[in-house]
């Protein structure tokens, strides 16, 4: 479950990403870069190195708190404002990828958080 849920957060981050950059709330720089670091940090913790280990479960419990701040971010304001994005194009799919992040997001941060508990809980016993 926990590789599913990230990897859905993580592909809608994506496509939220590229949103934003298409309707120039981010810029279409080499600043991308970051993003895309923590995309592939995220992806590499999910499917590939970290996984069953406690240092992915750290890492996917991190970057999934930050993902629950995108639509935190953009609901307070940030883009948000001036009927900006409700009174353009493709408004319904820029919401929905927050929305979807949102759940995803915060879905993979309770079940790497209770993988953590575990892992303690086993720990202790051994």
């Amino acid at each position: 479950m926990l590789t599913i849920s990230t990897f859905l957060s993580l592909l809608f981050t994506s496509f939220h990403h590229a949103d934003d950059v298409v309707r120039g709330l981010a810029p279409g720089k080499f600043s991308n870069i970051i993003p895309i670091v923590f995309l592939f940090i995220w992806l590499y913790a999910t499917m590939l190195v970290l996984e069953k280990r406690r240092s992915g479960y750290i890492t996917i419990l991190v970057i999934s708190i930050l993902a629950i701040g995108l639509p935190i971010i953009h609901m307070m304001g940030a883009g948000m404002s001036g009927g900006r994005i409700a009174n353009s194009t493709g408004a319904f799919f820029f919401v929905w990828t927050l929305v979807v992040i949102g759940v995803t997001a915060l879905f993979s941060a309770v079940i790497s958080a209770r993988a953590l508990w575990s892992l303690r809980r086993e720990r202790q016993r051994s």
